[in-house]
């Protein structure tokens, strides 16, 4: 294994009326203006945004709501947040939400404390910011994992770039499974097939010899697919509900990743295909993961392999590479039986998208088993059609 430091500053509060029993305290640590962030609207309809705003109210906080955050969210819009958050003085930056949610509130706090523009700061010079507005999070849609770290996937329009930008990472942050019973299943099967992704996208980086941090992601992949197949069979299961939850988070907060270098070429390849299309993150990595391996994983035999072994309880095929495809065509078999697209065409992406575009503007990733070409990249994302 790699050398590694690793802390985790986030304190998760897990499970049935965790914000009900704890916010009011924590509350208590930060000052008087708490900035509400959300979606669309949805907390509304389900009752969250009533619960929090009758804690806050009862702490006697001043609430700036900043609500509108898109699914993939805006640059344009974090710097609106960042805007409302500096002029109205906010201590406390409350997102309530999925990913996007988070990640919009990760850059609004670090943007709200500095001039410059972070955007241009990360990217042209390789800085990063280090000081934050605090930041609590409270999940309604399990699937990132971003509440344990402080990437953020923002969507730069006028660049056409969807990508990392590193931002404050929340203080604290309440996983209440039972926030996630109204939200529509695609949009649940989509978050929790985005947590099999990043877990895939760590177990196939390096190194490619066994591992703690390989055996640990390996059990999380086969609780995400078990429990994916229990909601579909019993989609009010608290139980399957509150396993992809943590699966979720354990993702993403670091301890799959411990010693390795990651792949996240899947991602990189959605990522752009996102800025170009804006199309639902989880959907777009289910059309490309199994198109991406059927072209690497002679690259990566061996750990394909067991892959196939370990995680879809495939029996040898008497040599590595036919076991490798067996695991590959089994991950494919998955996503078509989950409902979820399987080629752009069922996501709706128009076969005369600008794919050469797309293509030659994906980051190519260090951890990936085979490096590809943009000429690769675009021959995949054909293959998608």
């Amino acid at each position: 294994m790699n050398n590694f430091i690793f802390e985790n500053k986030t304190k998760v509060y897990f499970g049935k009326g965790g914000v009900k029993e704890y916010l009011g305290c924590l509350l208590d640590h930060y000052g008087d203006t708490v900035m509400l962030a959300y979606g669309g609207g949805s907390i509304k309809r389900n009752g969250v945004y009533d619960e929090v705003m009758g804690i806050l109210n009862a702490k006697g906080k001043r609430v700036v709501e900043f609500s509108g955050i898109m699914s993939n969210p805006t640059y344009a819009k974090a710097q609106e947040g960042a805007k409302l958050a500096r002029e109205n003085h906010v201590d406390l930056i409350l997102a309530v939400g999925g990913g996007s949610v988070s990640d919009c509130c990760k850059v609004i706090s670090a943007q709200a404390k500095m001039d410059e523009d972070i955007w241009e700061l990360e990217n042209t010079k390789h800085t990063f910011p280090t000081e934050f507005i605090p930041l609590g999070t409270i999940v309604t849609v399990f699937g990132t994992g971003s509440e344990m770290n402080n990437g953020a996937v923002i969507t730069h329009e006028g660049k056409k770039i969807k990508g990392a930008l590193w931002g404050a990472q929340a203080d604290f942050a309440f996983l209440d499974p039972s926030y996630t019973l109204s939200v529509p299943m695609k949009q649940v099967i989509s978050g929790a097939f985005d947590t099999l992704s990043h877990a895939m996208e760590t177990y196939f980086g390096k190194p490619d010899e066994n591992n703690l941090s390989d055996d640990i992601n390996e059990a999380v992949m086969r609780s995400v697919i078990r429990n994916i197949r229990v909601l579909l069979t019993d989609p009010e299961n608290y139980d399957a509900r509150s396993e992809l939850a943590w699966a979720s988070a354990m993702a993403e907060n670091g301890v799959l990743k411990i010693g390795k270098v990651t792949d996240f070429q899947c991602h990189m390849i959605e990522h752009q295909l996102g800025a170009y299309t804006n199309c639902n993150h989880g959907a777009g990595l289910a059309v490309i993961h199994p198109v991406l391996y059927r072209h690497i994983c002679k690259s990566g035999t061996a750990r394909f392999a067991r892959w196939a072994q370990n995680v879809w309880g495939i029996a040898s095929k008497g040599s590595d590479d036919e076991t490798a495809s067996a695991g590959v065509e089994a991950l494919a078999a998955f996503i078509k039986e989950i409902g979820l697209p399987t080629t752009f065409a069922e996501l709706g992406i128009p076969a005369d998208t600008d794919f050469r575009a797309i293509a030659d503007s994906t980051n190519i990733t260090a951890g990936c088993c085979k490096k590809l070409t943009h000429d690769e990249i675009y021959d995949i994302l054909c293959e998608c059609k």
